[in-house]
């Protein structure tokens, strides 16, 4: 489909146009003004309209509420929006859930609580490198790694769909992974190498481009998993950014991938 939209008159300048609305904060003020007056004539009770209408970020900084019906099912008699941050959730209850306004009941209680982005699962493993340096440590402030698929100090270890890949694109992400790891692990194999790791220059320049990646979107004032905000876990808090994602997208990073196996691997060293 993508391929078709291309080679359409104009696409280029439509293209353009959208993209202004994540990097230009007055076009995104706009379609965000757009977007909470669309709100407010699907709510009938205008204050609930006013506390469903983003007002800590703009339209397309966070994930987009691509629904049917959603603002709607706060119309119902037997729906109530309740603030978590205004009225925090005390404890669980044997009957429900009780906040530090009133009590309620329910037969089932779905989970939604947030995630370590990430680093998370990673940090739940004792990994250490060469020198003992556990990788939680080397990650306290947020990962550092080379194409996001490894990090210099732990050698013969490898990631997939680890931090500062365009891991939000999971099927398509994963593959280029594999397709990039499997031949160069026949690489490794094929020399007789026992070793290899990233080197300490090409891991800090991937890391500077991650970071650049992130420099003129609005994306980077986010509450969000991509910028490692997580109000229940120390050291993330807002505007202590992690560069957890790699947002020059899934051509760019693939064609990376690329150039780097054609000039044989590298910023990669190997024993």
């Amino acid at each position: 489909m993508w391929d078709r939209l291309y080679d359409e008159p104009g696409f280029g300048i439509w293209l353009q146009n959208f993209m202004e609305i994540f990097v230009d904060e007055k076009a995104n003020a706009e379609i965000s003004d757009y977007i909470a007056e669309r709100i407010r004539q699907r709510v009938t009770d205008p204050a609930i309209a006013e506390r469903l209408i983003p007002k800590d970020h703009g339209f397309g900084v966070q994930r987009l509420p691509l629904e049917t019906g959603y603002f709607e099912t706060f119309n119902r008699h037997n729906v109530e929006l309740v603030n978590a941050t205004e009225t925090p959730i005390v404890r669980l209850t044997p009957t429900g859930i009780e906040t530090s306004e009133e009590s309620f009941e329910f037969d089932v209680i779905v989970y939604a609580t947030g995630f370590d982005s990430f680093t998370g699962a990673f940090d739940k493993i004792d990994i250490r490198g060469t020198n003992g340096e556990r990788l939680s440590d080397k990650w306290t402030a947020g990962p550092v790694t080379y194409l996001g698929l490894m990090t210099k100090g732990f050698p013969n270890f490898l990631m997939l769909m680890g931090p500062q890949t365009p891991a939000a694109n999971f099927p398509r992400s994963a593959e280029i992974n594999v397709n990039w790891v499997t031949p160069f692990l026949e690489h490794v194999w094929a020399n007789g190498y026992q070793h290899f790791d990233a080197g300490e220059a090409a891991e800090a320049g991937w890391f500077e481009h991650v970071k650049e990646m992130y420099e003129g979107l609005l994306l980077r004032n986010a509450k969000s998993f991509f910028t490692g905000y997580n109000s229940n876990i120390e050291g993330h808090e807002y505007g202590k950014i992690r560069y957890n994602i790699y947002n020059g997208g899934v051509p760019l990073y693939a064609e990376t991938l690329s150039e780097i196996s054609d000039n044989n691997y590298d910023g990669i060293q190997f024993k």
